[in-house]
């Protein structure tokens, strides 16, 4: 079976690994049925919102998804998952720990990480929970505002097995406006708990 490229990441954007373990990931995707639509945005620095996000699998797809790509895309999880014996796993993978909780200001920590880096990709959950909610935190948008960075819509279809990347979109004055928006992109997309 031909394993398809059908992504093209601009030259002054750092890749995650090597042309050969992206080859593995792109022929995992296809034997498991799976095909990406879209281009990722040619910036150095954008959050990517994922969703539906209804099961632990999402992770797995989201990380074959990523190598076979090849982006260089970084996630937050809970602080208890990078420690040992297997924190190293998570760090590997592209995980930051975050300390949750009230006295942590999560969006200016993310924000001070993004201005640091010459190249910054992060991949977030907007539900924050695996729970068929319909509500979305706002703190990715946030963190796009304060950053001035863009926001890539990404849809994992489990009915359709496709996942699609947005055009890039950059937060408005109106939040609720640009939420409404972003939710939009969803609005006939199923999360792998959705297709039953």
């Amino acid at each position: 079976m031909a394993c398809r490229t059908a992504i093209i990441i601009r030259d002054s954007i750092e890749r995650c690994g090597k042309l050969w373990r992206q080859k593995i990931f792109q022929c995992i995707l296809n034997m498991i049925g799976w095909r990406i639509s879209g281009t990722p945005p040619n910036e150095k620095k954008y959050i990517i919102i994922v969703a539906p996000h209804t099961s632990n699998v999402d992770f797995i797809l989201g990380i074959v998804a990523k190598f076979a790509i090849g982006l260089k895309v970084k996630y937050l999880g809970k602080e208890i998952l990078f420690q040992a014996p297997w924190g190293w796993i998570f760090y590997q993978l592209g995980g930051y720990p975050v300390k949750r909780g009230k006295h942590y200001n999560q969006v200016d920590y993310i924000v001070k990480i993004i201005n640091k880096e010459s190249q910054f990709i992060l991949g977030i959950a907007p539900e924050g929970t695996r729970s068929n909610t319909g509500q979305w935190k706002t703190g990715f948008y946030w963190i796009a505002k304060l950053a001035k960075i863009p926001i890539a819509m990404v849809s994992f279809d489990y009915a359709k097995k496709n996942i699609t990347f947005s055009t890039p979109f950059y937060p408005t004055a109106n939040m609720e406006e640009d939420i409404s928006r972003m939710k939009s992109f969803y609005r006939n997309v199923k999360g792998m708990r959705q297709i039953n």
